[in-house]
C-alpha cells in the first residue's frame, strides 16, 4: 500500500533579489507503508523541502501531495493539523524541544493532545524514553539543560510516542557522534520492523544511507536516482 505519493511536485521560492528559484522540479515519488527511506543529496538539492510538503508544514507550486490516496490540497488548516498529529512524526535537525517543557513533557505533549489517559501517557512516556537512554534524572531536566545527544533522543521519542504511521527525519544525525547516531538509527529500524513505522530521512549522513533500504538521490530538485537495497 502507497502511504506518499508525489505527483508534479514542485515548490518556487524568491531569492533575495525576488528572483524566482526551483527547490523541486516536477517530483514523482511513492513511498509504501514500512519503507526505511532515506533521501540524499548536496546542500540546496530540495531534501528539506521535499519532507515539508509531505509533513503538510508547507505548501507545493504546483502538483500534488496524496497520503493514503488523499489529496493534501483538500485539507484546510485544522485538517491539515489533525493530519500531522494523527499520522506523522517529525525529527528535526535543531530538535525543536519546547524550551519550558521538560523531556518528559516534551514527549508527552503529543499524547496530551491525542486525549490519552494520565496513567497511560506517564508509562509509555517512561518506558519509551528509558528504551532511548534517558532516565529519570534526565527526564526532568529543560532542554537546555541536556546534550545535544540527549535532546535528539527526545525528539525522537516523541516523534515515535503514538505510532505514527510515518516519521519524517530531517538529517537527525547531523548534531551527534557516530555511537549516538547509530543508537538512534538502531531504535528507529526496531520501530519500523517491529511497528511497522514508515521513515523517510533527508541526509547528507553516510551511515544513515547504509542504514537505508532504499536510497533516494536529489540533485537540482529532481530525482536523479532511485534505488532499493
Amino acid at each position: 500500500m502507497m502511504i506518499v505519493q508525489t505527483e508534479k511536485l514542485e515548490k518556487v521560492y524568491d531569492d533575495k533579489n525576488s528572483v524566482p528559484v526551483k527547490a523541486l522540479r516536477q517530483v514523482d515519488l511513492s513511498i509504501k507503508a514500512g519503507e526505511f527511506t532515506a533521501i540524499a543529496g548536496p546542500s540546496g538539492s530540495g531534501k528539506t523541502t521535499l519532507l515539508n510538503l509531505i509533513g503538510g508544514l508547507d505548501q507545493a507550486s504546483s502538483g500534488d501531495v496524496k497520503i493514503d490516496g488523499k489529496s493534501l490540497h483538500d485539507f484546510d488548516k485544522n485538517a491539515l493539523a489533525d493530519y500531522r498529529l494523527q499520522n506523522v512524526g517529525f525529527i528535526f535537525q535543531s530538535y525543536n524541544l519546547i524550551p519550558v517543557l521538560t523531556a518528559e513533557e516534551n514527549v508527552e505533549f503529543i499524547l496530551l493532545m491525542q486525549g490519552v489517559s494520565d496513567k497511560e501517557r506517564h508509562e509509555r512516556v517512561k518506558k519509551e524514553l528509558a528504551d532511548l537512554g534517558i532516565d529519570e534524572e534526565l527526564m526532568n531536566r529543560r532542554p537546555n539543560e541536556l546534550s545535544g545527544g540527549q535532546q535528539q533522543r527526545v525528539a525522537v521519542a516523541r516523534a515515535i510516542i503514538a505510532c505514527p504511521k510515518l516519521v519524517l527525519a530531517d538529517e537527525p544525525t547531523a548534531n551527534l557522534d557516530s555511537k549516538t547516531g547509530k543508537m538512534l538509527l538502531d531504535k528507529m529500524r526496531e520501530m519500523n520492523e517491529k511497528r511497522g513505522i514508515t521513515f523517510l530521512f533527508s541526509t547528507h549522513d553516510q551511515m544513515v544511507m547504509e542504514y537505508a533500504k532504499r536510497l533516494i538521490m536529489l540533485r537540482d530538485g529532481e530525482i536523479v536516482e532511485d534505488n532499493y537495497k
